[in-house]
């Protein structure tokens, strides 16, 4: 999927997996419990640094998912526009503890994750609703 696509489907991508929160499911179980709140901090500190934006988190766990989106959508204008400039910007770079990278596919990898986040939440709340067992020891 192209890096547009995943923008336009950014917003969406994050309120599917809040309302699968909101529902109950579970994540403590999958790897999303740990993935999520690392690329939500990466996010961050894309937009933080890329564009200029002022996201600070202060939850741990997926919580985090849910005060960046907060954060957002107060700022919903500017952080927008700051995703759009960097999309456009094909040689900014960012400095991580890794070294040098470029900010547009920082963000990129960012918009791809919740993309696919957001499937396997659906994914999952479709099996809970189907009555599907759960996946992992210690039922």
């Amino acid at each position: 999927m192209e890096a547009q696509a995943y923008y336009q489907q950014f917003e969406r991508n994050v309120r599917i997996i809040l309302d699968a929160l909101a529902a109950g499911l579970d994540l403590r179980s999958t790897a999303l419990a740990t993935s999520l709140p690392l690329e939500v901090y990466v996010l961050c500190e894309v937009l933080n640094q890329g564009a200029g934006e002022h996201f600070r988190l202060g939850s741990e766990g997926v919580a985090r998912l849910a005060e960046f989106q907060q954060q957002f959508m107060q700022h919903e204008g500017p952080a927008l526009a700051s995703i759009e400039r960097i999309l456009a910007d094909k040689r900014a770079l960012m400095h991580t503890p890794e070294g040098r990278v470029l900010t547009k596919e920082m963000l990129i990898r960012r918009l791809e994750f919740f993309n696919e986040a957001a499937r396997q939440v659906n994914v999952m709340r479709t099996q809970h609703a189907l009555g599907s067992p759960r996946q992992y020891a210690g039922q």
